[in-house]
This record gives structure tokens, sequence and C-alpha cells, in this order.
């Protein structure tokens, strides 16, 4: 049972981690483009609606599709007044981040979830795109990758859960 909880953690983490580079080369296209446009704007006076949304589009899929990663490598914003203590024993932590994530982290999820599903689907069946002339359509599909960053968070957080559990044990 342990080696399938550990190859489970594997699986998630190993995925989370191919998420996170792909998304690290979405800052590279973003800062591709801000570029472009700042030249295209100062330099030649040709300013795009669509290029300006392009770059919050793809700022929002960094920050959402990012936080899993960021998860993942323990480098997500938290107040760590308990963790950092020298008060606190090694399985304390683990029960901290155990019951955390546990009645925390899965809970919030679950609820954006149920939340913003109406939110993605009215999108995408009024077929939604940009309220400004030149701007971009399909705006459902940037809308549902709250759903996506969301089902990644809930996936890391699985795995990190079991690995707290597991480092309970003994077994990690």
């Amino acid at each position: 049972m342990v080696n399938k909880l550990s190859r489970f953690i594997q699986v998630i983490d190993s995925f989370i981690e191919w998420t996170g580079k792909l998304t690290a080369w979405l800052v590279l296209a973003l800062v591709l483009l801000v570029c472009y446009d700042v030249a295209m704007r100062y330099f030649f006076h040709q300013g795009s609606i669509a290029l300006q949304e392009l770059e919050w589009h793809l700022f929002a899929l960094i920050f959402l599709l990012g936080a899993a990663y960021t998860l993942k490598h323990d480098e997500h914003v938290r107040v760590d007044v308990l963790l950092n203590s020298r008060f606190i024993s090694e399985r304390q932590r683990h029960w901290v981040n155990l019951l955390g994530g546990l009645f925390l982290l899965l809970p919030f999820c679950i609820l954006i979830l149920i939340t913003s599903w109406p939110f993605v689907e009215n999108a995408y069946l009024y077929q939604e795109s940009s309220p400004d002339p030149g701007g971009l359509p399909y705006r459902f599909i940037l809308k549902a990758s709250i759903l996506v960053a969301f089902v990644l968070l809930i996936l890391q957080g699985t795995a990190n859960i079991l690995r707290h559990a597991l480092s309970l044990k003994g077994e990690q």
C-alpha cells in the first residue's frame, strides 16, 4: 500500500513539475510580447488592444497554472508563525501541513471549483469575447483556466497531504 501511495505521489509531482515548466515558457512569451508591444507603441505609434489583452491573459495563466508548481516546491505565500518556530518539532510540522491541506486548502479549492463552474459555463454558452473593439475572442478559454488551476492545486494538495501522512507513519 505504501508503495502505491508513494507511486501516486510521484506521478502527481511529475505531472505538476511538467505543468510548471510549461508555465515557465509562458513567462518568456509574455516578456517577448510586452517588448514587442512597447516597441510598436513607442517607436511606430501602433497600439493593439488584442496584444494588450493577450498580455494580461498570459499573466493570468502564469499565475493560475503556476500555483500548483509553487505549492509543490513549498514557495507559496503563507504565514509561518508556527512552522518557523523553534518550539515545534518536525512531527508537529507534518501535522500542521497535513491538517492545513486537509481542512483549508482542499475545501477552499473545492469551493472555488463549485462557484466558478457557472461563471465558466456561461462564458462558454454565450461565447464571451472581449467587449473592446479589436479585442480577443473566446474569453471562456481563459476563464476555464480557473477550473484547471484549482484541479491542479487539488492534485498537488492531495500529494502533499499523503506525503505528510506517510512521514507521520515513518514510511517516507
